[in-house]
């Protein structure tokens, strides 16, 4: 049987694919201060109820979207290797001083970050991302791991000298400068942090509270004042249980984890709260124990991609069927009063053959093959999804305790979904629909009425493009080189263009040469960009097509 890929940290996995770059498109919660929170003051960003091209990354060819369950933040990783960071940032989870970015990153100017800014090499990229409650950990391709934020419990990985690691730093631990044996992937809950190395070793730092390091005991005491407290460890340990195992995947939920094998066996330890790791009881599980819903004889019924929840478990078997334990909804069967306390097929998709999935907050994805080319059938469901990140649409019902097809993406081609506590990000390869899709963040200022090259309005008859970033028009005839009719595919103006390729080469201290985030990667399918439409009255200015 082949082996499943390594999973991506998102609490999302998807089947090994070549890489594929596409487009960030995001839904739900953007108020990053607040979401989550009881609070009596209207929100400053708005929740988006349908799909919207996220503006900072419209023309960055993003390879890979990373969110967390339990968390208000985001990573994006492009083509070159670098991170775009944006949300929620009060533990410095973003890696950006707090004294600068008190509450967020905001989504207009996400933090980009490559790893030659740390002293890593112009040659190395991210390649994962981990995304916690408070906390950061990012996978770099020449096999270190580096952390930032809360780190109270030692869940970035370093000495708990105090209580938030303000930057990333390089997280030290039985794999350093093993080049045999490197980082690939990261995982992070609440307060514990999971790394797989290329061998299938996987190593847990940060609290054992609910025996989610799989070390064999939780280190409960009694301390000042008849307090309990729990043991911390800050230097990665190996997880019991599985060192004998090739690990191909990990994923955690806020106080469990787990893993799965290359022979397609699943392993669960840690918080066993509401069943959530299928074993039929709810005791904690201190080390590593085989899931017996996923240990056949048969391969075809065996795993290959897993994803967490706060509080449940999915499995994808290998005839893409889509299960799940625990508590994924808050009345009924599923819930905390009825938890699924073994993995149960969900019926309403069987006749969908599942290929990637995530978990968030309250939220529930599947990705699956569509009868139209080029589309992907994209599930979904959540109860009390409160901030519309289920991305059904203006108008419609926020939630939905039973999976159902989302049409706002219906004819989009999703690669992969990254759901957060509040918020979810799309990668969706380029198309007429997603150039159609409205933009996020609204522009600051209203692009100009008049072509920005020669500032003229032209004639009514007159070809007017419009940028897909910033929304400024151009005649087609003042282009340098000029064309002579609307080309096809995407169109990003000069200005646009130039911006990408002055961030990336300034994050390449010992680089001369200008870089382009759209060079040196697959073409994408060329989707036809229409014309901006035109005012009736002769001799005044094409009128712009305004994005909501």
């Amino acid at each position: 049987m082949a082996s499943p890929s390594v999973e991506p940290s998102t609490s999302a996995a998807t089947e090994s694919t070549p890489t594929e770059w596409g487009r960030v498109v995001i839904v739900g919660g953007t108020d990053w201060p607040t979401l989550g929170k009881k609070v009596d003051t209207p929100n400053r960003s708005p929740d988006l109820a349908s799909p919207h091209v996220f503006r900072p990354l419209a023309n960055v060819r993003i390879v890979s979207v990373h969110s967390g369950h339990s968390a208000c933040h985001h990573v994006c990783i492009d083509d070159t290797g670098a991170a775009y960071l944006f949300g929620r940032n009060a533990t410095s989870q973003l890696g950006a001083p707090i004294a600068q970015y008190p509450q967020e990153v905001p989504s207009v100017a996400p933090k980009r970050l490559h790893p030659a800014e740390l002293g890593l090499g112009n040659d190395v990229k991210w390649v994962d991302a981990a995304i916690g409650r408070g906390h950061t950990v990012l996978v770099a391709s020449n096999g270190s791991a580096w952390s930032a934020g809360a780190n109270n419990m030692g869940q970035t990985g370093h000495p708990v000298h105090g209580k938030t690691v303000a930057s990333f730093k390089c997280i030290q631990g039985p794999f350093t400068g093993k080049e045999e044996d490197p980082v690939v992937a990261a995982a992070a809950g609440l307060t514990f942090s999971l790394i797989l190395t290329k061998s299938g070793k996987v190593y847990a730092f940060g609290s054992s509270e609910k025996g989610q390091l799989g070390n064999g005991k939780h280190g409960e005491r009694i301390i000042t004042g008849g307090k309990t407290d729990f043991d911390v460890e800050s230097t990665p340990i190996i997880v019991k249980g599985i060192a004998d195992k090739k690990i191909v995947q990990i994923a955690c939920g806020q106080q469990h984890a787990l893993a799965l094998d290359d022979s397609g066996y699943v392993y669960g330890w840690g918080f066993n709260g509401y069943s959530r790791l299928g074993l039929g009881h709810q005791k904690d599980q201190l080390v590593p124990a085989l899931i017996p819903g996923f240990s056949s004889n048969n391969a075809i019924l065996r795993a290959k991609m897993i994803a967490c929840g706060p509080t449940s478990s999915a499995v994808v078997n290998n005839q893409g069927m889509y299960w799940l334990a625990g508590k994924w909804k808050t009345t009924g069967d599923g819930s905390g009063g009825q938890p699924w306390t073994t993995f149960k097929y969900v019926q309403d998709i069987s006749g969908c053959k599942v290929w990637g999935i995530s978990s968030g907050g309250v939220t529930h994805f599947a990705l699956a093959d569509d009868d139209v080319p080029e589309s992907t059938l994209t599930i979904g469901w959540g109860q009390n999804a409160n901030n519309a990140e289920l991305a059904v649409g203006e108008g419609k019902p926020k939630s939905a305790t039973k999976p159902m097809k989302i049409e706002t993406l219906d004819g989009v081609r999703v690669t992969s979904v990254a759901a957060g506590q509040n918020t979810t990000l799309f990668l969706v390869k380029p198309s007429d629909k997603v150039s159609d899709m409205p933009r996020f963040p609204e522009l600051q200022a209203d692009p100009s009425e008049v072509c920005v090259a020669c500032q003229q309005g032209g004639s009514p008859d007159e070809t007017t493009l419009e940028c897909e970033r910033c929304e400024s028009p151009y005649h087609i005839k003042c282009l340098n080189p000029s064309v002579e009719s609307v080309p096809e595919g995407e169109w990003f103006c000069k200005p646009c263009e130039d911006g990408v390729a002055a961030q990336a080469a300034a994050s390449l201290p010992n680089s001369t040469d200008g870089a382009d985030g759209e060079d040196g990667a697959e073409a994408a399918p060329a989707p036809k960009k229409r014309g901006r439409p035109k005012k009736d009255t002769a001799g005044s200015a094409p009128a712009p097509k305004k994005r909501k």
